[in-house]
């Protein structure tokens, strides 16, 4: 008997369920394109995703043990945080940016407001060693798990093999981050015919459609490129930008596009956090500054308020407030 065909049927399953599996731990809408980031290189699992979510939580990355991903990336403020416009750090440091929001970032191919970080899997390596942020190192974090006995057993779990590397931690976090996918805010909804825009939304989409979309591109709402947001320099930070990695004046005071998905949350805005209203943002776009006499945004008070309405419509409050990027209490009881 020819055991081929039922061969293949049983291969095709296998293949379409762990499809259905990984689309279902990150849980992506099909209009948001394929993703950038090689799942070959490191397979999600429930595993790894929930030892990546308590490294995330865990101030043990950090030389002091004080300070977690968490404490810059809250979730509740779209992974940012809202209580000083420059992020902080051990030993009550400051940084010299705004720590940017965490979504979707299966579909980015650079990170940092500079671009200085092309590959998601090493980008946690930033901030551990950052003298102003975590001030560790991954050695010395290595070094700290492999002494748990809660965490050799999650890294047993989700690598078949307890032995802690700096590897296994940084795709670890990786994954848990891989999760944080945004897409279901009213804009969402709108798009999958769910619910309707009313009258002030719908004229506020025009208005972005027509002013903003070039550098916040639907559906992420980034173009994933770096752009002049026409702000003079801080004279304290002396932030140059794009330009301190690519050394080319071309790219002088240009930053990383964020996201516009639940923007009313992740203030304060720009990458030195200088704005504490979403207001303050439309209203330097739409002033008589050297950046608007390209941009040309000429919006009347009533259009301004109709932008900020549409605007509001991206906000996502399941991603914002969804359980499975808590703290994992469940590992308390082991």
């Amino acid at each position: 008997m020819n055991n081929k065909p039922l061969f293949f049927i049983v291969l095709c399953i296998v293949l379409f369920s762990f499809k259905r599996s990984k689309d279902k731990l990150i849980n992506a809408p099909k209009y948001f394109g394929s993703p950038v980031y090689n799942f070959k290189e490191n397979p999600l699992s429930k595993e790894k995703i929930l030892l990546g979510r308590a490294l995330f939580h865990d101030p043990l990355l950090s030389d002091d043990k004080t300070i977690s991903c968490t404490s810059c990336h809250s979730q509740y403020n779209a992974f940012t945080h809202t209580d000083h416009n420059l992020s902080h750090g051990i030993h009550d440091s400051i940084g010299k940016r705004n720590s940017p929001a965490l979504m979707n970032l299966a579909w980015q191919n650079s990170f940092m407001w500079d671009g200085s970080i092309h590959y998601l899997d090493v980008q946690s390596l930033g901030p551990i060693s950052s003298k102003s942020e975590m001030g560790s190192s991954i050695d010395t974090v290595v070094q700290r798990l492999s002494k748990s006995h809660i965490y050799r057993s999650l890294f047993k779990k989700a690598y078949g093999s307890n032995e802690v590397t700096g590897e296994k931690t940084l795709k670890a976090i990786t994954a848990f981050m891989l999760t944080f996918v945004s897409a279901n805010s009213k804009y969402d909804k709108v798009k999958r015919n769910e619910t309707s825009y009313t009258k002030q939304e719908e004229n506020g989409y025009f208005i972005f459609q027509k002013n903003c979309n070039s550098c916040h591109a639907e559906p992420l709402f980034t173009n994933h490129g770096f752009e002049t947001n026409g702000l003079p320099i801080d004279s304290n930070l002396k932030d140059l930008g794009r330009m301190t990695v690519t050394k080319n004046t071309i790219d002088s005071l240009k930053f990383k596009t964020p996201t516009l998905r639940n923007i009313e949350f992740s203030y304060p805005y720009m990458h030195d956090g200088r704005f504490d209203k979403l207001s303050e943002v439309i209203n330097h776009y739409t002033s008589e500054s050297k950046l608007n006499k390209s941009l040309n945004i000429v919006l009347t008070e009533k259009e301004s308020v109709d932008l900020l309405s549409f605007l509001l419509c991206l906000s996502d409050k399941e991603f914002l407030f969804n359980k499975k990027f808590d703290y994992p209490r469940e590992l308390l009881l082991n």
